[in-house]
Formats: structure tokens, C-alpha cells, sequence
């Protein structure tokens, strides 16, 4: 069936992770696009100073101080925006967490850790939106799953498992909405490496500060290519057209994906300056001192512009665009001169 999705000025849209990175920067987005908000995090306080900053725009927001997982606290973000707003049209599962070490360092209760937050979160996430746009007409879910959903990495074992798992779940639940004639458009996200606090809020095991590799995108591309999946159905969305390359290339050639891996992303993960002992992170619980960062401090250039998105956007234009260039290649071909 077609799916019909509200402009953004129309819409509720609920953000989990809303004050960090690319939750932080769809938050504002979306805001500028004139959606009302229900903004959800662990961090209370930062939310209360979100919320502020929502209000001093003229933004109809409300704040949910929620661990999205457990149960509870993500049944209680669907009840505040019944409760204020009286439905949902897009929630967006961003919240996410991660650790860095080979899968033999690192702790199990934290492993099991990012499987709660960024598999369960999910999860538990999606099916509380499906039971809510049931309700109240259809619209939108979109699920961050990551360039690593389709690809896994050495170091952060852990979190690629959750990005498979995230791609699988949300391909199922794809599926039976489907088959139901759901009026809802399901939306996985694989962004490549983005700008945010990520390397600062994970916990880390190894000798040196983890570092993100490159290429790096903005966060607001990120956001960018969120909102656009909350007004027009879209399956799949990469970010940044590494994440795109990546995906093609370790299906075509796993082992040589391998082989580049071994290579390449043990030294790419960690910067030059050795982990501090008194080292905080954010898996188990907030940590106030890189609450409200959009961006990160990036040594390396940050791309703030995708061709991919872009043609994303205007598959009509890059078709023509396409379609011209192999006419032209083919006119070049045909004013070869010939060989006697």
C-alpha cells in the first residue's frame, strides 16, 4: 500500500538519545522545521536545559528522562506524547552506546550492556511506536543502524553485533507491517563515521583514546538524512557514500574486506595519546561533562556535504544525470577514428 507521511510542521516526532550527537543535531533540525518534539534521554538535567533552548525558539517540546533499555521507561516516552500531544507520527530510535577492545577484554556486563541500549532500545522502541501509529493513523519509525550493520570491525565487536541485529530486527518488523498493510514506513539509517562525542562516551580498553576513522561526517547530515526518511518512505539510508561503498565492497569481496580490516581499522580506531586511568565513559550512565555536544573535536576534515544524500533527494535529476553521461561516453566512443 502507499504510505503517506506528513510534512515535518505537521508532525510529532519522538527522539530517543535527543541530547548527544545525531540525536542532539535532528533534535534542533526538526525543531527549525517546525515539528513538536518529545525529547528522551538518561540525562535529566541536560534534557531540562534542551528543553529551555526548545522553548526559547517557540518550539512546542516536552522532556522524558528514560533509559530506553527498559521497558518501563520507553512505555512512559509513548504515554508523555499521548499525554501532550495526543499522537505520534515519526520516533526515531537513536539512542546508542558502545565499548572499544577486542572481544576478549572486554567485559561480558558490559556487552550486555550495549545490547540493552542499542539493541533492546530498539526494539522495545519500534514495537511501542507500531502500537501507537496503529492507533492514531500510521506513520513513520526509523532505526539507526550503523555502516557496520552490513560490515563488522575489529574493536568494537560488540556494537557491530547490536547494528546486525538492529538491521535484521527492523527487516522482520519491516515485513509484517507489510503484509498487515500497515500505513507505516520502517526506515533502517547506516551512517558512516560522524562527528559526535561517540569515541568519548564509550568505554574504552584499550592502551590508547579510540578515535574515529575516516572518512568523518557532519552530524547534520546525519539529521539531514533522518527527517528526510520521516517525510518520504524510504527502506535503507546511508550516511556519508563511504558507508554506502563499504556495504557493496564486503559483499562482493568479504575476504579482501577482511584482509583491509586486519590492516587498516586497528590502527584508524585509536588516536595518538594513551588512555587515561581516570578515563569516564557513558555506557552505564550519563555523563554530564559532554551533555548537549552536537560535534566533536576533529582533527581530520569533517565532510559536510554527501553526493549520496543528494541524489537520494533528486533520483529524477540523477538519473538524467546518469543517463547523459553514458550518451556522452557512447558519442565519444563513436567519434573514435578508426583503426585501418
Amino acid at each position: 500500500m502507499s504510505i503517506k507521511l506528513k510534512k515535518l510542521d505537521e508532525q510529532v516526532v519522538v527522539i530517543t538519545g535527543a541530547t548527544s550527537g545525531i540525536g542532539l543535531a535532528t533534535a534542533r533540525m526538526a525543531a527549525e522545521k517546525g515539528a513538536k518534539l518529545v525529547l528522551a534521554a538518561r540525562d535529566g538535567d541536560a534534557l531540562d536545559t534542551l528543553a529551555h533552548e526548545m522553548r526559547q525558539r517557540g518550539v512546542e517540546a516536552v522532556t522524558v528522562a528514560a533509559d530506553v533499555g527498559e521497558q518501563a521507561d520507553v512505555k512512559r516516552i509513548g504515554d508523555k506524547a499521548i499525554e501532550r500531544f495526543g499522537r505520534v507520527d515519526t520516533w526515531i530510535n537513536n539512542a546508542g552506546s558502545s565499548v572499544y577492545g577486542t572481544n576478549e577484554q572486554v567485559a561480558l556486563e558490559d556487552m550486555q550492556r550495549v545490547m540493552q541500549t542499542n539493541l533492546w532500545g530498539v526494539v522495545q522502541g519500534s514495537l511501542e511506536a507500531v502500537k501507537l501509529l496503529r492507533a492514531h493513523g500510521g506513520g513513520a519509525i526509523i532505526n539507526l543502524g550503523s555502516e557496520v550493520s552490513d560490515r563488522s570491525v575489529p574493536l568494537q565487536g560488540t556494537y557491530a553485533a547490536s547494528k546486525h541485529a538492529i538491521k535484521a530486527f527492523t527487516e522482520s518488523l519491516r515485513m509484517e507491517l507489510e503484509k498487515d498493510e500497515a500505513p507505516i514506513s520502517l526506515t533502517l539509517i547506516k551512517p558512516a563515521a560522524i562527528a559526535t562525542p561517540f569515541p568519548r562516551h564509550a568505554k574504552n580498553y584499550m592502551d590508547k583514546e579510540p578515535t574515529l576513522p575516516q572518512p568523518i561526517y557532519a552530524p547534520e547530515l546525519a539529521a539531514e538524512t533522518i527527517l528526510y526518511a520521516a517525510e518520504h518512505p524510504q527502506r535503507d539510508l546511508f550516511v556519508g557514500g563511504q558507508a554506502k561503498f563499504m556495504s557493496i565492497v564486503s559483499q562482493l569481496l568479504p575476504r579482501s574486506t577482511d584482509r583491509l580490516m586486519r590492516a587498516v581499522f586497528f590502527g584508524a580506531q585509536k588516536a595518538d595519546q594513551p588512555t587515561s586511568p581516570a578515563r569516564r565513559d557513558a555506557l552505564h550512565s550519563p555523563d554530564a561533562r559532554h551533555a548537549l555536544r552536537q560535534r566533536a573535536s576533529i582533527a581530520h576534515r569533517v565532510v559536510e556535504h554527501s553526493a549520496y544524500l543528494t541524489a537520494v533527494k533528486n533520483p529524477a535529476a540523477t538519473k538524467t544525470v546518469l543517463a547523459g553521461g553514458v550518451l556522452l561516453a557512447a558519442w565519444a566512443l563513436t567519434r573514435r577514428p578508426q583503426r585501418s
